[in-house]
Order: structure tokens, then sequence, then C-alpha cells
């Protein structure tokens, strides 16, 4: 993963200087090493340096959306999410995260947008319909949902993630399978804890 960073790096800083390169590679690693305590400020901090001398990089505007999620500093990593989403339109990356942020910030309607506007490129994204299926959940739009949930079905049918999501939307519409599935999901992972903790 760090391999594959360094050349994504390296492809958008367009490095040349060695010691340059290891420069960025330092503080990168410390930024990681910092994350790891949780200490997400000085990830952000470590970093900022950086950001001040190419604040047009993907992979700075992505690292500090997620480092500002993981602080709860939302409007912030939704602004640097936004901006990384800006500079590689292709990229599926910071949409997800973006959409990360509207999940936990209850703004449903917005990660539902985003989600769409994903789904159009690529219908099948696993996280973009695991999103989506969560944003209509939160509006109580189960009908859309268990249309999307049985789509990713059909191509993921042991999926525990999207059985799981199933069983949300089977609970809340008091469905007469919920118990069916939640004996099928057991089936497929005995010790599957969202399930443990319905049936307690």
């Amino acid at each position: 993963m760090k391999y594959f960073l360094i050349l994504t790096m390296s492809l958008f800083f367009n490095l040349n200087a060695s010691s340059e390169f290891d420069e960025i590679k330092s503080q990168y690693f410390k930024s990681y090493d910092y994350e790891l305590l949780g200490k997400y400020k000085e990830a952000i901090k470590v970093l900022t340096p950086l950001y001040n001398k190419y604040p047009k990089g993907y992979t700075l505007n992505l690292r500090f959306g997620w480092l500002f999620y993981l602080n709860k500093n939302y409007a912030d990593s939704i602004k640097y999410y936004k901006k990384a989403s800006l500079i590689n339109s292709y990229a599926f990356d910071p949409k997800l995260g973006l959409i990360r942020v509207y999940l936990d910030t209850h703004s449903y309607k917005d990660a539902q947008i985003v989600a769409s506007e994903l789904l159009k490129i690529d219908y099948y994204n696993y996280y973009a319909n695991i999103y989506m299926i969560q944003s209509l959940n939160a509006q109580k739009k189960y009908d859309i949902s268990i249309k999307i949930i049985n789509k990713m079905l059909s191509v993921y049918p042991t999926d525990i993630s999207y059985l799981e999501l199933l069983a949300v939307v089977y609970k809340q519409i008091k469905s007469i399978y919920l118990e069916k599935l939640y004996e099928d999901i057991l089936i497929l992972d005995p010790n599957n804890v969202f399930v443990r903790s319905n049936l307690k």
C-alpha cells in the first residue's frame, strides 16, 4: 500500500530530486504513524508544510479529507474531498469519502446524490451501493433499498455485509423472512455479531 502511494505521489508531484522525494515519503510515513496512534491533528500538522508546497496534490487533498474526517472536522473533510475530486474527476476515492462524511453528519440526501453519481459510472460498485443503501434506509426508503440489495446479492449472494443490510430492512418492515435470513447469515458466519446481538 505504501509503495503504491509513493508511486502515485511521484506521478502527481512530478518529483525529480531524490532528496525531495525522500522528504515527502518521510512526512507521509510520519503521518501514518500518528494516524495509527489516533493522533489525527499531529498527522495533519506533519503534512501541512507539504500541502503548502503542493496545494493541488491529489493524494494530499485525499489524505487531508480522510484525516479531517477521522478527527471529526467534517466541514474541512468535505472541502478537501471535493478538492481532490476536482483534481482527479475520474477518481472514486474522494467521492466515497465524501459520502462517508455525509452519512456521519446525517446529510442523507447529499449522500444519496453522490452515490447516485458514482453508480451511473459503475453500477455494481461495492461501496457506493452500500452507502446508497445506508442513505436510503436512513430516509426510510426501504422499497428502493431492497431493490439495490437484491441487485448486489445477485452478484454477491453470500456477502455478509449485504445480507446484514437486508436484515436491517426486514427488521424495519417487519418481514416474515427475517428469522430465516438470520439463520442463513449464521450458516455463513456462525459468530456473526450483528445477528447474535439482534437475537438477544
